[in-house]
């Protein structure tokens, strides 16, 4: 699953009704209806705040919300949207300016998922890893060889140089055999809790 980190907004023109895609990053769940109510006061005087959601590691819950439009042609699409990129702990208001032109069922779902997916092309996106960390304890000889090969392996949070040295690291990928194919050269090996990574796709 992906994730956003920041707010974003992109608007298009569909026969004269203005449509407004704004994404939020979602903490829980409970946020989507306060960050509904922030747009309605960036943007009071529009006719919908239509919206969809989806939230959870496997992004488990999900919201649509037509706010007025006809049933099916505002929520859902801008749902299906957030679903083909796997994204998750997101929320999508559309905020429409009625233009005085009626765009019909089929022109509706084309315009919400539209507004949506354009916004989509222009954000970055983050995948959330669960990667394993430790300490490694090892000789004085060693430390070019280790640097060399934890290089593109892993972030090095924190070096100590006494009797022996010691790393506290956090590998790059949920790979064990990183640690395991050096482990014959450590003089100790602590399992530390694993750590949250975030990698921009």
């Amino acid at each position: 699953m992906f994730y956003i980190k920041e707010k974003s907004s992109h608007q298009i023109i569909v026969n004269k009704s203005i449509f407004i895609a704004v994404f939020y990053p979602l903490e829980s769940k409970e946020d989507v209806q306060s960050y509904i109510e922030e747009t309605k006061k960036v943007y009071p005087k529009a006719n919908h705040y239509c919206s969809a959601s989806i939230f959870g590691e496997t992004g488990e819950h999900a919201t649509a919300n037509d706010d007025g439009e006809p049933s099916r042609t505002a929520g859902i699409p801008i749902l299906e949207v957030l679903k083909h990129h796997n994204v998750t702990n997101i929320l999508c208001v559309v905020v429409r300016f009625f233009g005085g032109i009626k765009l019909g069922s089929g022109g509706l779902v084309r315009a919400y998922t539209k507004a949506t997916a354009n916004l989509m092309k222009k954000m970055k996106f983050q995948e959330k890893l669960i990667v394993p960390s430790y300490i490694i304890e090892f000789d004085y000889p060693l430390i070019n060889q280790m640097d060399q090969y934890l290089k593109d392996k892993a972030n090095i949070i924190e070096k100590k140089f006494q009797t022996i040295v010691s790393y506290e690291l956090v590998l790059l990928k949920n790979d064990i055999s990183i640690i395991t194919n050096i482990q014959y050269q450590l003089i100790a090996l602590h399992v530390l809790e694993p750590q949250i990574l975030w990698i921009e796709v």
